[in-house]
């Protein structure tokens, strides 16, 4: 049924359950699977210059962090996860990669990262599944 999995991972509690359901979908379905973590590119509000001069590199290395952790966990339940780290709007960055590496499904958390912005702004969740070209598992 799947032939090509995407997990958006941004290391969230929602996040590692929606990567428990992806890999799990992946061994039954022997399917291709990815974990993409995506950075927004600049904070909502910056209370000084120097916190968005420093905090790329220290996110950059936090995602990429826990893509290794997520890759390991991969292994140990025997399924070959390659990853991706990229910058962005995230519900577009998923959205159009899913589009470009033409994925079957998208898997994600139904909360992360977004905090207080998810009320004012909808849901990175909500936000994929209207426009993805695939199917959406949302994980709770």
């Amino acid at each position: 049924m799947f032939r090509k999995v995407l997990i958006a991972f941004d290391g969230s509690a929602g996040a590692e359950r929606a990567l428990r359901a992806g890999l799990d979908l992946a061994r039954r379905y022997e399917a291709e699977v990815w974990a993409l973590a995506v950075e927004e590119q600049l904070p909502h509000f910056a209370t000084a210059l120097e916190e968005v001069d420093e905090r790329p590199g220290v996110a950059a290395h936090y995602y990429r962090r826990r893509l290794e952790l997520a890759r390991q966990w991969a292994a140990d339940a025997g399924v070959d996860l390659k990853t991706v780290y990229r910058t962005g709007h995230p519900a577009k960055t998923i959205v159009d990669f899913a589009r470009e590496g033409n994925f079957d499904l998208v898997v994600l958390g139904h909360s992360g990262h977004s905090g207080v912005w998810a009320m004012f702004l909808g849901m990175t969740a909500e936000k994929v599944s209207r426009h993805a070209h695939c199917s959406v598992l949302i994980v709770r």
